[in-house]
């Protein structure tokens, strides 16, 4: 039972009624299921990789070395892979980073999740991490992947995540993201509205960081993410499964 002095978690900020129906299957096809625990074995990637092949998840998420083992375990299954860049810091040189994405490519990656250089965002100079996101998002479409730019927003204010909007949308990134999982908070609805309410173009919101129930998947889909990066994905369908008591059922 709750105590009476615990803060109501995310479901509770917003209205059921403000919950759009989804199937499983649609859940299924928001999430980025992750594993970048600093413990992770090769059983725990294979079982990430199968999961997330039979349950069709957007894309499994893993460190760049292993990249070249997720596409192997999950060869002619139709699984994505996505890898981090720059993670969890950002405070990589651009040559690095672009060295990471290159090699990613090449080992068999779809998606990268490359986090700016949101410290020099802080110190009062956009130009030089958006310059950055800029020549990275074109090189890395240009080997036909997929970009989602993480700006770490438990560490930005107001002012400054709207600035990073507007310099991933320069960018022509695909995706925005709220967090890496590392910083002092993960995802967060608010940020996420903000970010919906003031896009001036067509770029998707990922949530990512704490993201650990039905509840907490709800309130940011609601809130305006098409993916949700995760460790919990299985458990989180199990969840809404049981709930609707077949697994077909919506929410």
């Amino acid at each position: 039972m709750a105590g009476a002095g615990r803060k109501p978690g995310l479901a509770h900020r917003v209205r059921a009624a403000t919950f759009p129906a989804m199937t499983s299957a649609a859940l299924a096809a928001t999430f980025d299921s992750t594993n970048l625990r600093l413990d992770a074995t090769e059983a725990d990637l294979a079982a990430l990789c199968a999961e997330a092949a039979a349950r069709r998840f957007a894309c499994v998420m893993l460190y760049p070395a292993s990249v070249a083992f997720a596409a192997r375990e999950s060869a002619g299954t139709g699984l994505r892979i996505g890898t981090v860049i720059g993670f969890p810091s950002g405070r990589f040189a651009t040559a690095a980073k672009r060295a990471e994405i290159e090699a990613a490519r090449a080992s068999g990656a779809h998606e990268v999740d490359i986090v700016m250089n949101y410290p020099a965002l802080r110190a009062g100079r956009p130009a030089e991490a958006g310059d950055e996101i800029a020549a990275l998002t074109v090189g890395a479409h240009a080997l036909d992947l997929l970009v989602k730019i993480i700006v770490e927003t438990c560490y930005l204010d107001t002012d400054q995540r709207l600035a990073a909007l507007r310099l991933c949308e320069a960018a022509g990134a695909d995706f925005i993201k709220t967090s890496t999982g590392f910083g002092s908070a993960g995802a967060r609805a608010e940020h996420l509205r903000e970010w919906a309410a003031a896009r001036t173009g067509r770029i998707a919101l990922k949530a990512s960081g704490g993201i650990r129930t039905l509840a907490d998947a709800r309130v940011l889909l609601a809130a305006g993410a098409t993916r949700l990066g995760t460790s919990n994905a299985g458990a989180i369908l199990a969840e809404l499964e049981g709930a609707a008591g077949t697994s077909t059922g919506g929410y």
